[in-house]
């Protein structure tokens, strides 16, 4: 989908949210939008009172610039972001303004929020997406198994990607469950299945030891040279991901591979509300050690979030 010509897009987030940027970056691409990306700060007494103090200036922010020609559409998320758009709205008024995920204030700011399912917000500018939009795309993965051929292809079906996140607000990738998965891992292994796996710095250096001495004959990325995650998306016939991460999840269940969820300790019922959905729908299942093939309808909340943006722009005449 496209808008002839593409809209002059801004991605406004958090510097160093490199996920929220990311669900960004899949609606702009969405588009057909090049986006400049513009990265943000805040300085006090914004950085502790935002989204609620208001009275935004230039001295506010720290990072990249915010100022004229001011962009068609800007695309944001983030707490810090919501005195972006806020600032950007009382200079450009012509300006589309679109903020992924939940604002939880100023939501007159926006021409329209995205949220998750799992998010309680409603309302007449509120687009409610299955999951969180991503950069997944069929092109996106053709792409990434064309550059991963030559490490990968080789390797015997069924590939299975395995994506372990790790410790969070809400979860713990104990001891006690690394070894229950190594062992559920060892298993498929020893059935034949070809395990793909990669780690997040928060998987923790004790949890990778144990994950490769159990699993030697596992392909297992050490961190270095060029990520193959997306890599191991394209060639995968399953992907088992790990319950605490809400991007992983999504951008898995935008593949259409069937996705096993690995369960952590903790949780919340924010959480237990995205799985249930999902689950509900058929789009992932919970891993109890075994695979099996299922299809379903892959998700695609980018797509659906810039269908929203299309029409906003048609009704504003850009």
């Amino acid at each position: 989908m496209s808008i002839p010509p593409a809209p002059h897009t801004w991605i406004v987030t958090e510097a160093g949210l490199i996920g929220t940027e990311n669900q960004c970056r899949g609606v702009a691409a969405a588009l057909g939008a090049q986006p400049i990306i513009k990265r943000i700060g805040l300085r006090q007494p914004w950085k502790t009172l935002s989204p609620f103090l208001g009275f935004e200036c230039a001295a506010t922010f720290t990072g990249d610039e915010l100022a004229a020609p001011w962009p068609d559409l800007v695309i944001a998320s983030g707490r810090k972001a919501i005195a972006a758009a806020r600032y950007i709205r009382a200079r450009s008024p012509r300006t589309i303004i679109v903020q992924i995920q939940d604002p939880r204030a100023s939501r007159r700011t926006f021409d329209l929020i995205a949220v998750p399912h799992h998010d309680p917000a409603r309302g007449k500018n509120v687009i409610v997406t299955a999951a969180a939009p991503n950069m997944i795309t069929p092109e996106l993965l053709a792409q990434a198994r064309d550059q991963w051929a030559p490490q990968l292809e080789k390797r015997p079906s069924p590939r299975v990607a395995v994506l372990i996140g790790g410790n969070s607000k809400a979860h713990k990738l104990t001891q006690a469950r690394m070894k229950t998965l190594c062992a559920q891992l060892q298993s498929l292994m020893n059935a034949g299945d070809s395990l793909m796996i990669t780690a997040s710095r928060r998987t923790g250096a004790e949890n990778m030891a144990l994950l490769r001495q159990s699993l030697p004959g596992a392909l297992i990325w050490d961190g270095t040279g060029d990520n193959p995650y997306h890599g191991y998306l394209a060639w995968a016939d399953y992907i088992l991901v790990t319950a605490d991460s809400v991007s992983m999840i999504s951008e898995s269940a935008t593949t259409g591979k069937p996705v096993y969820l690995i369960p952590l300790d903790g949780g919340s019922a924010r959480f237990d509300r995205f799985y249930a959905h999902l689950i509900g729908r058929g789009v992932i299942r919970r891993f109890d050690g075994g695979l099996a093939p299922y299809d379903y309808v892959p998700l695609d909340d980018a797509g659906l979030v810039a269908e929203s943006i299309c029409e906003l722009m048609h009704k504003s005449g850009k």
